[in-house]
């Protein structure tokens, strides 16, 4: 689902199917366990229950992005233009627009270890500052997420 002209390096949408199944730890963080509608991909994530409440039962449109910036980062042509890609989050309008507009929340972490499972079957485990996310699946899927790499993870209803 992912353009060849975005930073987005995967998306899908996830029904959500249970949250907090091993109780709550934390008062405004759960995690929630969630099944892929198109590449049947399972999803473990803790979120913010607080800034963006969920429900069993909820679509919820995830997106994992290299960047921000709405056009491939290898396509800069100079300084001025990496310096408006790494302030295009700011909110204050002086950056430029970029895909966290399109969401309703947004998380930056690091793409930690890679476990290849069997046969095409691989997990992706991130870290967004302490708020864990495991996504599995075939690894066809998943190609463009690189280990060690900086990772925006984007959500919406």
């Amino acid at each position: 689902m992912a353009s060849l002209t975005s930073n987005i390096v995967f998306d899908d949408i996830f029904l959500i199917d249970k949250i907090n199944p091993e109780g709550k730890k934390f008062d405004r963080v759960s995690r929630l366990h969630a099944k892929s509608k198109n590449y049947g991909m399972d999803l473990t994530l803790d979120y913010n229950s607080e800034i963006f409440p969920l429900s069993v039962g909820q679509d919820v449109a995830l997106a994992l992005a290299s960047s921000l910036a709405r056009g491939p980062t290898g396509s800069r042509d100079g300084a001025d233009e990496e310096d408006r890609d790494r302030d295009v989050w700011r909110p204050d309008g002086k950056g430029r627009r970029g895909l966290e507009d399109d969401y309703g929340y947004v998380m930056y972490g690091r793409v930690y270890r890679f476990d290849p499972g069997t046969g095409e079957v691989v997990t992706a485990y991130a870290s967004f500052g302490g708020l864990l996310m495991s996504l599995t699946g075939s690894f066809r899927h998943m190609t463009n997420i690189v280990l060690d790499d900086p990772v925006f993870l984007l959500m919406r209803n």
